[in-house]
């Protein structure tokens, strides 16, 4: 039996449908995310398992018990949900404890005092305990929130874009902190952002959504090197989709080489084996070209973004179209320079596109975030 569970969620607004059919489950002890952009319905996703609003259709059971369906609805406070905010909602007027000890109100003094010591050495705030919020940084201010969504012992974490009002540095330490934090205790959780990094460092398994409909459930490996459809290849990560011409059900040539696939490639003329000379668009990401000064393919540096350990180029091609490459940076190259590159593609991705040559499908290149 999972821990919690989603069928066929149903939620509008008026005739505005906001989540549409959504059905997911996740398994005792795993982090799960709901990643997309705004407006996709994530949250409100999370506020209809959190109980705050009802649903139109569908079910919501945790650990077995419904807590959801459209002729009723368990109280929020009824349904051992823990939940931090995006704003973290501390309370300015207590301290640290106290705001960790909120919610243990039915607990004896000597009870609620030992839960609250024990929740602020799990999450590093030992001694933080007579701090007032605003003496404290936005990272411990959100590990107290964290800590007080903990104490109670719920049966499910509720993390609403929790680390969106952080610098990117502390985005990324702390999200892999928190991930430690539930791990060890043991607590099934799920996390909204519209951070694909966040999402990565977290998460089990991500449900990425558009326009109310989650596009693919997987794990972040398979969502990077298998997406499902466009919407995803275009989401996560980085890259170029590059026009090529299915040589048979498993190779297709684009400008830089012939690509083998693992996969049967989609081939654009619907049939259900790609035959020679249908037209897709593959998409390569940055760490698919490789630079090699042995390589006789040339690339003329456009621009680049400098990372610390790596560089990230925008190369241009022959054809005009241009590329992303992603090379350790002693290879350090100038503008205009023209480079060795190869390609290294384990995983081929790509999707219909009109049959047409090289030349008619340089003009619809898109490129990624």
């Amino acid at each position: 039996m999972a821990h919690l569970e989603l069928e066929g969620i149903v939620q509008r607004y008026g005739s505005h449908t906001v989540v549409d059919g959504v059905s997911f489950r996740v398994e005792t002890g795993d982090i799960a995310c709901l990643l997309g952009p705004s407006g996709c319905g994530k949250t409100t996703l999370l506020r209809c398992i959190a109980g705050f609003e009802g649903i139109a259709a569908g079910e919501i059971r945790v650990q077995g018990r419904t807590v959801s369906n459209p002729e009723r609805r368990l109280p929020p406070e009824q349904r051992q949900i823990g939940m931090v905010f995006q704003d973290y909602a501390l309370f300015p007027h207590l301290t640290v404890a106290a705001n960790v000890g909120f919610g243990l109100a039915g607990f004896v003094r000597e009870q609620r005092l030992g839960r609250v010591s024990e929740l602020l050495a799990v999450v590093g705030l030992a001694g933080q305990d007579k701090k007032y919020p605003h003496e404290l940084s936005g990272g411990q201010q959100q590990r107290v929130a964290l800590a007080r969504a903990l104490a109670p012992r719920p049966q499910l974490i509720l993390l609403d874009e929790p680390f969106s009002n952080l610098d990117v540095d502390l985005r990324e330490r702390l999200s892999l902190e928190v991930r430690e934090i539930l791990k060890r205790q043991n607590i099934t959780a799920v996390l909204v952002t519209h951070d694909q990094h966040e999402a990565f460092a977290m998460a089990d398994e991500i449900g990425v959504m558009s326009d109310g409909i989650i596009q693919q459930w997987d794990n972040p490996y398979r969502l990077y090197h298998q997406p499902a459809n466009r919407f995803v290849a275009d989401f996560v990560g980085q890259g170029v989709f590059l026009p090529g011409m299915v040589i048979d059900d498993c190779s297709v040539e684009v400008e830089l080489g012939v690509l083998q696939s693992r996969l049967p490639l989609e081939c654009s003329q619907g049939c259900e084996a790609c035959g020679q000379g249908c037209g897709v668009e593959v998409l390569l990401r940055p760490d698919d070209i490789v630079h090699d000064d042995q390589s006789e393919m040339r690339a003329e540096v456009r621009h680049k973004a400098f990372r610390g350990a790596e560089i990230l180029y925008t190369l241009r091609l022959g054809s005009g179209v241009e590329v992303l490459s992603l090379v350790p940076s002693h290879h350090n190259h100038a503008i205009g320079e023209r480079i060795g590159i190869r390609l290294d593609v384990d995983h081929v991705v790509a999707f219909k596109t009109p049959a047409r040559g090289f030349q008619a499908s340089t003009q619809s290149i898109q490129f990624h975030r």
